[in-house]
């Protein structure tokens, strides 16, 4: 539970400079920068750690829009700037990428100063993370994420992992960036599905930890699909500093931190069921939250109305609202390999009002009447 009087509260809804959030875990400490111009901006790159090298990790995708222009802006700071690429999608977050990434490390000389930047959604970021905290037993990287859920949700916080068939994001570890740059005009490119994507993880904040926020949604909902500059602007920041406070006092997941999870164990479940990259993570997430909305209800947390909201909320923003018809057997069978499983025991993040969350367990006939529900529309 996220007691309200301890969240930073919603200030004012512009951004009429670039904003800093910062994130303090008690071992590490960096800001999130949030902006127009942050990739040709030198401030973007004063005071990172000093090195001869750097290494640029993006995607096939990302690299044609970006990589040039942070590889000028890297350039008077480092004495040599490599690129590398990989394939873009979900299905390629996996050990033969990663280990790409290593076979680029080691085959360019990379000693234990160099510096990764991780330039690309969430898959891009992850991966990154999880080589510069196991090359050399750690160097330094910075994430630059170009989606909106990267933006406010993958790139903070530490979280590194890759996928295996059995479950999402079951390998990694905790490691912290350096910094984190949103450069807001990276969104420009974005395709709207990925911003429809990301809004999935936008939109879980309000729900968990601020009623105000969920609000705030609802009103400017339009307005964040248009691509409202300032209102995107704010969506991004205020998603950050719920996250930054949540991982602020718990930076390895023991306990506050599993509410960030709110509709993931679901959405995983989805992911890893349809095959990584069918659905967009996002898009699986905002599905997975109309269920564990309606499992809160199903248990007696919260009413009606609140599941209601959600429902009127995901649909509006273009969220898929029934989930593949896998069956309650196999969602069940995926669930028990989530993180937040215990001793076979599945634990759902479910909503104990609007703006709070708990994680515990619920009756597998109770999930598996939510799936039933929810999947049985479903193509």
């Amino acid at each position: 539970m996220v007691p309200a009087a301890t969240l930073p509260c919603m200030g004012a809804t512009s951004l009429e400079h670039n904003a800093r959030v910062a994130v303090d875990t008690g071992t590490s400490r960096y800001d999130i920068v949030i902006g127009s111009g942050l990739l040709g901006a030198p401030s973007s790159w004063d005071g990172l750690p000093r090195a001869s090298r750097a290494v640029v990790v993006t995607n096939t995708t990302i690299a044609p829009l970006w990589a040039a222009r942070l590889r000028a802006a890297l350039e008077p700071h480092y004495a040599q700037v490599s690129m590398l690429e990989l394939p873009d999608g979900e299905e390629h977050k996996d050990w033969p990428a990663l280990n790409s990434i290593f076979d680029h490390l080691l085959g360019t000389g990379c000693d234990r100063k160099t510096v990764l930047f991780a330039l690309g959604g969430g898959v891009v970021g992850d991966m990154t993370g999880f080589a510069a905290g196991c090359y050399m037993r750690g160097v330094p990287f910075v994430q630059v994420p170009t989606t909106l859920l990267a933006q406010v949700d993958s790139s903070v916080g530490g979280k590194t992992a890759i996928n295996h068939t059995l479950g999402k994001n079951m390998i990694g570890l905790f490691y912290q960036p350096q910094r984190v740059i949103c450069d807001l005009d990276t969104l420009t490119t974005l395709p709207q599905r990925e911003l429809i994507a990301g809004l999935a993880e936008v939109i879980k904040y309000g729900p968990i930890a601020d009623a105000a926020f969920l609000e705030w949604l609802e009103s400017n909902l339009d307005a964040l699909l248009a691509r409202d500059p300032e209102v995107l602007a704010y969506a991004i920041r205020r998603s950050c500093e719920i996250k930054a406070w949540v991982v602020g006092q718990d930076e390895r997941e023991g306990g506050l931190r599993a509410i960030l999870n709110f509709g993931h164990t679901f959405g995983h479940a989805i992911e890893a069921g349809l095959g990584y990259g069918r659905w967009l993570h996002g898009e699986a997430v905002g599905c997975g939250m109309l269920m564990a909305t309606a499992l809160s209800v199903r248990l007696g947390l919260v009413q009606d109305s609140l599941l209601d909201r959600m429902r009127l909320l995901l649909g509006r923003a273009g969220l898929p609202l029934n989930g593949p018809a896998l069956g309650p057997v196999r969602y069940l069978e995926l669930m028990r390999h989530d993180k937040k499983a215990e001793a076979g025991e599945i634990r759902f993040v479910v909503l104990d009002a609007v703006g709070r969350a708990s994680v515990r367990p619920a009756p597998d006939q109770d999930v598996a009447a939510v799936i039933e529900q929810y999947t049985a529309s479903a193509a």
